[in-house]
């Protein structure tokens, strides 16, 4: 109980927070809590088909396959392919990181992981279509021109400022986080 109360703490104190506020203020409460529910609501439509689709990632596509098209000696080759997969994905940026941990366990190359989450939160093909349409085509242009060598730079900035054992790590723990997931499916078996 004790883990619990420590692994929760900052949830359930922004909670106690809310209701201290809803107390004092019940117009406040009642938006936050319609606000938290519509958020709730669309987290449960996303998540669920973004984890399937990675299940389908994970089984069917062998490590060879994300090596050879999106890992170290891939080249231009992955990194059109880290923006075509980034910018053609539907969902909120948190559905990324999922994707992104995948990604490092099936041999994706750094700065590949990275490219494909700067499309996904950018350079995404549904926004292009509502600026070009809302804001009009010369904008649209204009800012993924602006975008795209962004994303390649900093993706290329981050690794060359993080350590080759700070990436390490990182890749550790996205492996890490999926044997969790591996070793519950195989309880589950049993």
């Amino acid at each position: 109980m004790k883990s619990f109360f420590r692994r929760y703490r900052v949830f359930l104190v922004g909670a106690c927070i809310l209701l201290a506020l809803g107390v004092l203020n019940r117009e406040l409460g009642v938006s936050v809590v319609q606000k938290t529910a519509m958020q709730l609501k669309e987290m449960l439509l996303v998540i669920p088909p973004i984890f399937i689709l990675l299940g389908l990632l994970d089984e069917w596509v062998p490590k060879q396959t994300m090596v050879a098209y999106m890992g170290e000696g891939s080249g231009l080759k992955g990194i059109l392919l880290a923006f075509f997969i980034g910018s053609a994905a539907a969902g909120p940026l948190y559905g990324a990181f999922p994707v992104a941990s995948v990604f490092m366990k099936k041999g994706v190359k750094f700065t590949n992981v990275l490219i494909f989450l700067g499309a996904w939160s950018t350079t995404k093909i549904p926004m292009f279509l509502f600026e070009s349409t809302a804001l009009g085509l010369p904008f649209a242009l204009t800012r993924l021109a602006i975008d795209i060598p962004g994303i390649i730079l900093i993706a290329y900035a981050l690794k060359a400022l993080l350590s080759k054992k700070e990436i390490e790590t990182i890749y550790a723990n996205a492996q890490k986080i999926s044997s969790i997931d591996g070793d519950r499916k195989v309880s589950q078996r049993f």
